[in-house]
């Protein structure tokens, strides 16, 4: 390694175990100077003692399935590049499946993997028992086998990616720990450590487990926490060869593979022990921690009953060391919102092996290009929140994260952890209207209501109907015939105020938004590449005061791509974003009824002609002075009602009472985050994040009717979204899918085919009970133009599972698609 500092260098990696090594590897190879440094050496940490599983096989994120799919294909060519083997062994994976609820989600997975490239096949216990003799099967379903996939060894990987990374001219210091990040005017400059200063154009933290305490000291939040992570290594075993597969069982919390002629078996347990909350040791490199065999004792039993001769010869090492885990089992990745040019690579949850390969690549993308080439919604630093980087919510949500990685993913489930960070103003009105909540964003939001008499409960989680769809039906039903309630206050709100703040607006959004004062407009923000980076309404008020409201994902991303634009290409504009989330309650009345019962609270007029969609106008609601917008998410006649946080109660029970009180015509109904769903759904509606991203053009998403090309000064992405344009309609375009059986559910993920040829999947669903069956959109891919010729030629079918059901398609809203109702 390189024992000179250097004075400067475009980017400075701090961190050398694998996702570090791997960025610089990538960044060297993309003709950056980039110097890592390291503060003892590399793989001290975490990487030294990683399993180095290799496993495509087990997301329903294409961005994750190719992440894994690159990892498993550089480490395979590595030695060739650098010399240096990795300990690649595809061996084969093996996942089992032991209860319906598995084999269900596991043939859903494959089915999608398999369109994603991944070499997955169902296979017999039988022939689960033939690759792996040790195995008990009697209560194995099926297996599911990749014969690529296998193992490598963490340490020669790291100091492969290292050799091939200076082979390109990167530098890697060890022993030189950072001791502060250097910043000037919200910019990263350089870093400062023990040995001298370097000045940097970029920083890329990867300090594993460390991250989080390196970017508290820069005012960078990275919510991760250290967990206990076990694995137990027995002596040799007779039959074990290094061809043996790896298996996986997560009902048993365990995973299996070859290790000295013996077996190692890794847990996840389903309750695990945080370490160090209050802080890594600065000192803590190839540490052991001490094991607590008697919390883990049970669990282990549990997975050394798969391989019962794991009971009956000798323990060579029972260890325990520490991996960092998330609050949403996803990775921490990209720039951070407080920080120009800083970026994070750390939180993998325990896949920094099998996905580090693909995310060193795409971050370095990142860096030298300016944004990402893949999809990054999920997984972007932007998503995370401040509260969820105190002690308590990491010491809570921690226990439950690791053992998530091996629950059975079913559509509906929500962490039960670190619960009620955040209640809206109405919340324990809700309670008392019998709401079953989940967790959205932090906020706790209703998912459904029960009817009276009955515990808002689940029974059993599932892939099919649960004992609320009745429940969620109706709420449905009361939206599309009557008028509905629904507490909306999780969504992100900015006041944009000042001289200039139009000029801004109208510059970063793609449609026109400073018009009239008084008007809502639905636009998206682009990049240069005209591709999304935000999906929202802007409200013009007044001519200095705008109100932008984003989804509760796209939260702090908004609000950084705003912040990022008022200088720059605005020119030091006089505008000002203030986030006032939290200020304000979000309630939204819709449905044909909806004008019915708000005209009788107040004076203000809400006829067709002195209130048309999408005015956005300040009434009287009882006591209070309302923002009342007319909008709607999902295609009825609808207002969205932005209340100050201390009348908040008095309105909602103004409305609930006048809904609901004896004789009343309109039935006013509550209707949960289900409802929204398929509400939205039906109306072909977009969610940013869910069925569109930043790798689609507004053209792909069909949404250039959201875009106003001849703006006098034009708008970010203009250029790109005009060529789009005039090439004529796209081969990838988004396309609403709905099953014409009306029994099988569609989540996410699920194959779509026209004409027997697989063209794309299913981006997000619900369930259509206006129109009778599951919907969802999918963005497909052709070989030629996507128009309605395209659509309406094929015979399109969805597979889910191994089951495949007929469809039909369509580029317009399958629900109103001329918009009579929201006008109405």
């Amino acid at each position: 390694m390189d024992q000179q500092l250097p004075d400067r260098a475009r980017v400075v990696v701090i961190g050398g175990g694998i996702i570090g090594a791997s960025v610089t590897y990538h960044l060297a190879h993309l003709g950056c100077d980039v110097v890592l440094l390291e503060r003892d050496r590399l793989t001290s940490g975490t990487t030294w003692h990683a399993a180095g599983l290799i496993v495509t096989f087990g997301s329903t994120s294409e961005t994750s399935t190719e992440l894994r799919r690159y990892t498993r294909d550089l480490y395979g060519r590595l030695e060739a590049e650098t010399g240096l083997a990795t300990g690649l062994k595809q061996v084969g994976f093996i996942e089992l499946a032991t209860d319906d609820g598995r084999l269900e989600e596991y043939r859903r997975v494959a089915a999608f993997n398999r369109l994603c490239g991944v070499d997955v096949t169902e296979i017999s216990p039988g022939e689960v028992k033939e690759l792996f003799p040790l195995a008990r099967v009697d209560d194995v379903l099926a297996g599911f086998y990749v014969p690529d996939d296998g193992r490598a060894n963490p340490v020669d990987v790291t100091m492969s990616l290292a050799r091939g990374a200076r082979l390109k001219g990167a530098r890697i210091v060890e022993g030189t720990p950072v001791s502060a990040v250097l910043t000037r005017q919200g910019t990263v400059t350089g870093v400062r450590t023990p040995r001298g200063d370097i000045e940097a154009e970029y920083v890329v933290n990867c300090a594993g487990m460390w991250a989080r305490q390196l970017g508290e000291a820069a005012g960078v939040n990275i919510p991760l926490q250290a967990a206990e992570h076990y694995y137990l290594i027995t002596e040799p075993v007779d039959g074990v060869e290094a061809t043996l597969p790896v298996l996986e069982d997560p009902a048993s919390y365990g995973y299996f593979r070859e290790e000295g002629g013996g077996l190692m078996l890794g847990l996840f347990e389903p309750v695990c022990a945080p370490w160090k909350v209050d802080g890594i040791p600065d000192d803590f490199s190839f540490g052991e921690l001490p094991p607590d065999w008697d919390r883990t004792a049970p669990y282990l039993e549990k997975a050394m009953g798969r391989i019962p001769v794991s009971m009956d010869v000798g323990v060579r090492t029972y260890f325990c060391g520490p991996e960092s885990f998330t609050p949403d089992l996803q990775p921490v990745v990209g720039e951070a919102p407080e920080l120009r040019n800083y970026f994070v690579a750390a939180g993998l949850n325990s896949i920094g092996i099998l996905t580090g390969g693909g995310l060193g690549r795409a971050l370095a993308h990142w860096i030298v290009d300016g944004r990402p080439d893949i999809d990054v919604t999920g997984f972007n630093i932007d998503r995370l929140h401040r509260y969820q980087n105190t002690p308590a919510y990491r010491a809570a949500r921690t226990v439950e994260a690791l053992g998530t990685v091996y629950k059975c993913h079913y559509p509906n489930r929500s962490m039960r952890t670190a619960r009620g960070a955040k209640l809206s103003p109405l919340h324990h009105r809700l309670v008392e209207q019998r709401a079953y909540f989940r967790d959205v964003s932090g906020w706790e939001m209703p998912d459904w209501y029960a009817p009276e008499g009955v515990e808002p409960s689940v029974d059993t989680l599932s892939w099919g109907r649960q004992n609320w769809f009745p429940y969620w039906e109706a709420e449905h039903h009361a939206a599309r015939t009557g008028v509905i309630c629904m507490d909306m206050s999780f969504m992100a709100k900015f006041l944009v105020q000042g001289r200039d703040a139009g000029r801004v607006l109208e510059r970063v959004s793609a449609n026109r938004v400073d018009g009239d004062s008084g008007v809502i407009t639905y636009t998206q923000w682009l990049n240069e590449g005209g591709t999304i980076e935000a999906d929202l309404t802007v409200t013009k008020l007044d001519e200095d005061r705008f109100w932008v409201v984003a989804s509760d994902t796209a939260h702090r991303h908004a609000e950084t791509w705003l912040r990022r634009h008022l200088g720059g290409a605005t020119g030091g504009a006089h505008a000002f974003v203030t986030d006032v989330t939290g200020a304000y309650a979000q309630l939204n009345v819709q449905g044909p009824r909806s004008r019915e019962l708000l005209a009788g609270l107040t004076t203000a007029d809400l006829s067709n002609e002195a209130f048309p969609f999408r005015t956005a106008r300040e009434i009287d609601l009882g006591f209070a002075r309302v923002l009342c917008v007319r909008i709607t998410y999902l295609g009825e006649l609808g207002y969205e009602l932005t209340i100050p946080t201390e009348q908040a109660l008095g309105v909602y029970d103004l409305i609930a009472s006048a809904g609901s009180a004896a004789g009343t015509a309109v039935g006013l109904r509550h209707a949960g985050l289900k409802a929204l769903s398929s509400l939205r759904m039906e109306k072909g509606y977009r969610d940013y994040g869910h069925d569109i991203d930043n790798t689609d053009s507004v053209i792909e998403a069909g949404l250039g009717f959201a875009v106003a090309l001849d703006k006098p000064d034009g708008f970010i992405g203009r250029d790109a979204v005009a060529a789009k344009k005039a090439a004529g309609p796209p081969s990838r375009r988004l396309v609403q899918v709905r099953l014409t059986d009306p029994e099988p559910l569609m989540f996410h993920a699920e194959v779509v085919r026209r004409n027997g040829t697989a063209v794309g999947y299913i981006r997000a669903a619900s369930y259509g009970f206006t129109l009778g069956g599951a919907v969802g959109l999918a963005m497909v891919d052709a070989d030629r133009p996507i128009d309605k010729s395209y659509v309406d030629d094929g015979e399109w079918t969805v597979q889910i599972g191994t089951a495949t059901y007929p469809a039909v398609a369509s580029l317009r809203p399958m629900y109103d698609p001329t918009n009579e109702r929201i006008r109405a």
